[in-house]
Protein backbone atom coordinates (compact mmCIF):
# COMPACT_ATOMS: atom_id res chain seq x y z
CA UNK A 1 0.00 0.00 0.00
CA UNK A 2 1.55 3.35 -0.64
CA UNK A 3 0.06 6.57 0.79
CA UNK A 4 -0.72 9.98 0.07
CA UNK A 5 -1.23 12.54 2.57
CA UNK A 6 -2.46 16.22 1.35
CA UNK A 7 -4.15 19.19 2.25
CA UNK A 8 -1.46 20.96 4.44
CA UNK A 9 -0.62 24.62 4.22
CA UNK A 10 -0.14 27.86 5.65
CA UNK A 11 -3.44 29.57 8.29
CA UNK A 12 -3.98 31.97 10.50
CA UNK A 13 -4.68 30.53 14.20
CA UNK A 14 -8.08 29.50 15.05
CA UNK A 15 -8.05 28.51 11.12
CA UNK A 16 -9.29 25.03 9.74
CA UNK A 17 -7.92 22.77 7.40
CA UNK A 18 -8.48 18.97 6.39
CA UNK A 19 -5.94 16.90 5.61
CA UNK A 20 -6.60 13.93 3.34
CA UNK A 21 -4.94 10.34 3.13
CA UNK A 22 -5.21 8.25 -0.47
CA UNK A 23 -4.01 5.38 -1.39
CA UNK A 24 -2.20 5.66 -4.67
CA UNK A 25 -1.42 1.61 -4.65
CA UNK A 26 -3.85 -1.09 -3.38
CA UNK A 27 -6.85 -0.76 -0.40
CA UNK A 28 -7.21 1.12 2.85
CA UNK A 29 -10.25 -0.87 3.28
CA UNK A 30 -8.79 -3.84 5.45
CA UNK A 31 -6.10 -1.18 7.44
CA UNK A 32 -6.45 1.08 10.34
CA UNK A 33 -5.25 4.73 9.66
CA UNK A 34 -3.15 6.79 11.82
CA UNK A 35 -2.14 10.47 11.58
CA UNK A 36 1.16 11.35 13.43
CA UNK A 37 3.07 14.74 13.29
CA UNK A 38 6.90 15.82 13.82
CA UNK A 39 7.50 19.45 14.38
CA UNK A 40 10.79 21.29 13.67
CA UNK A 41 13.11 19.85 16.62
CA UNK A 42 10.94 17.31 18.30
CA UNK A 43 9.85 13.78 17.61
CA UNK A 44 7.17 12.47 16.24
CA UNK A 45 3.69 12.15 17.77
CA UNK A 46 0.49 10.65 17.57
CA UNK A 47 -2.20 12.88 16.43
CA UNK A 48 -5.15 10.16 15.73
CA UNK A 49 -6.27 6.83 14.80
CA UNK A 50 -9.07 4.73 13.48
CA UNK A 51 -9.90 1.31 13.40
CA UNK A 52 -10.41 -0.62 9.80
CA UNK A 53 -14.10 -0.38 10.12
CA UNK A 54 -14.07 3.12 11.45
CA UNK A 55 -15.79 2.41 14.51
CA UNK A 56 -13.03 3.31 17.34
CA UNK A 57 -11.74 6.74 16.97
CA UNK A 58 -8.66 7.76 19.18
CA UNK A 59 -7.84 11.32 19.52
CA UNK A 60 -4.77 12.60 21.45
CA UNK A 61 -4.94 14.74 24.40
CA UNK A 62 -3.71 17.93 22.75
CA UNK A 63 -5.96 17.73 20.23
CA UNK A 64 -9.07 16.26 21.34
CA UNK A 65 -12.19 18.44 20.20
CA UNK A 66 -10.26 20.25 17.70
CA UNK A 67 -9.35 17.24 15.58
CA UNK A 68 -11.05 14.48 14.57
CA UNK A 69 -10.24 11.46 12.54
CA UNK A 70 -12.51 9.50 9.52
CA UNK A 71 -12.34 7.15 7.69
CA UNK A 72 -14.51 6.89 4.08
CA UNK A 73 -14.20 2.94 3.09
CA UNK A 74 -16.30 3.55 -0.29
CA UNK A 75 -13.58 5.81 -1.52
CA UNK A 76 -10.83 4.64 0.00
CA UNK A 77 -9.49 7.56 1.74
CA UNK A 78 -9.43 8.75 5.58
CA UNK A 79 -9.54 12.20 7.16
CA UNK A 80 -7.74 14.71 9.41
CA UNK A 81 -10.32 17.49 10.29
CA UNK A 82 -8.34 20.27 12.12
CA UNK A 83 -10.00 23.16 13.68
CA UNK A 84 -9.11 25.67 16.14
CA UNK A 85 -5.54 25.16 15.21
CA UNK A 86 -2.72 26.42 16.73
CA UNK A 87 0.74 27.47 16.38
CA UNK A 88 1.95 24.65 18.45
CA UNK A 89 0.38 22.39 15.86
CA UNK A 90 2.45 23.50 13.51
CA UNK A 91 4.13 20.31 11.95
CA UNK A 92 4.37 17.58 9.11
CA UNK A 93 1.96 15.56 9.24
CA UNK A 94 1.86 11.32 8.53
CA UNK A 95 -0.58 9.45 7.66
CA UNK A 96 0.22 5.58 8.06
CA UNK A 97 -1.89 2.70 7.79
CA UNK A 98 -1.64 -0.66 9.89
CA UNK A 99 -3.57 -3.61 11.79
CA UNK A 100 -5.14 -1.85 14.47
CA UNK A 101 -5.44 1.48 15.91
CA UNK A 102 -2.60 1.34 18.37
CA UNK A 103 -0.22 0.19 16.18
CA UNK A 104 2.45 -0.75 14.62
CA UNK A 105 2.02 0.88 11.38
CA UNK A 106 3.60 -0.76 8.17
CA UNK A 107 2.84 1.78 5.64
CA UNK A 108 3.91 5.25 5.82
CA UNK A 109 3.38 8.20 3.63
CA UNK A 110 5.29 11.08 2.73
CA UNK A 111 4.01 13.69 5.25
CA UNK A 112 2.02 17.00 4.38
CA UNK A 113 2.96 20.57 6.02
CA UNK A 114 0.98 22.55 8.47
CA UNK A 115 1.81 25.56 9.31
CA UNK A 116 -0.20 27.86 12.04
CA UNK A 117 1.02 31.47 11.54
CA UNK A 118 -0.44 34.96 11.85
Amino acid sequence: VQLQASGGGLVQPGGSLRLSCAASEGSLRDYAIGWFRMAPGKEREFVASIRWNARNKYHAHSVRGRFTISKDIGLNTAHLQMNNLKPEDTAVYYCAAGGAPEGPYDYWGQGTLVTVSS
